[in-house]
């Protein structure tokens, strides 16, 4: 049994959480997931998501590992970047402009959709409050993209987003500057910066 231990440790390297794909990449079969999950030892949170069973769930890499191309962003990314106190009630994803988004949105996803060039710039890693690896957009871009028409993000966020981005030390003006030209909302970019800077 020692491919059951196997998948086990995984586990608790990866904080309690092991997928589908970790086990074929380690060249063991999948049915070992059933088997441990019938035994107690293995929850499934997620299609290709299985948790140890002392773990909470994390529903930022369930989404992640469920939708591949969805890439956090808005308010969701905003949580994440620490530009917001508001834990978000759903979860903002971005997705190419030719995904088909049925699935996401039967998982109550805030679907965004995006040009190529646009959906892939942009992108970080960071953690998720578990621990566990998300992609997500930088906060640059993120601050262009809720001030986008069709984002209809509340006022109050928007501004505390910026306040806060304005008082970080990682904040990158050029880069801001730059995506808010990509993407059409550099007036009101300035005007923010305004009253910040």
């Amino acid at each position: 049994m020692r491919k059951v231990e196997k998948i086990i440790e995984l586990a608790k390297k990866n904080n309690g959480i092991v997928t589908s794909a970790m086990i074929s990449k380690n060249n063991i079969n999948r049915g070992f997931l059933n088997y441990l999950c019938e035994k107690g030892k293995l929850e499934k949170t997620a299609r290709g998501v299985y948790i140890l069973p002392n773990i909470w769930e994390d529903e930022f890499f369930n989404l992640q590992a469920r939708f591949k191309k969805g890439i956090f962003s808005h308010e969701t990314a905003l949580f994440l970047l620490e530009l917001t106190d508001r834990t978000p009630m759903k979860y903002d994803m971005t997705f190419p402009s030719t995904y088909n988004l049925t699935m996401a949105k039967k998982h109550f996803v805030l679907c965004h959709q995006s040009k190529k060039e646009i959906y892939e710039k942009g992108i970080i890693q960071t953690q998720s409050p578990s621990g566990n690896e998300l992609n997500i957009y930088c906060a640059e871009k993120t601050l262009c993209d809720i001030l986008r028409p069709h984002a209809n993000t509340d006022i109050q966020i928007v501004s505390q987003a910026f306040k806060q981005y304005g008082n970080s030390s990682s904040r990158n003006i050029p880069l801001l500057s730059k995506f808010a030209k990509e993407l059409k909302v550099i007036e009101k970019v300035r005007s923010y910066l305004e009253v910040l800077l």
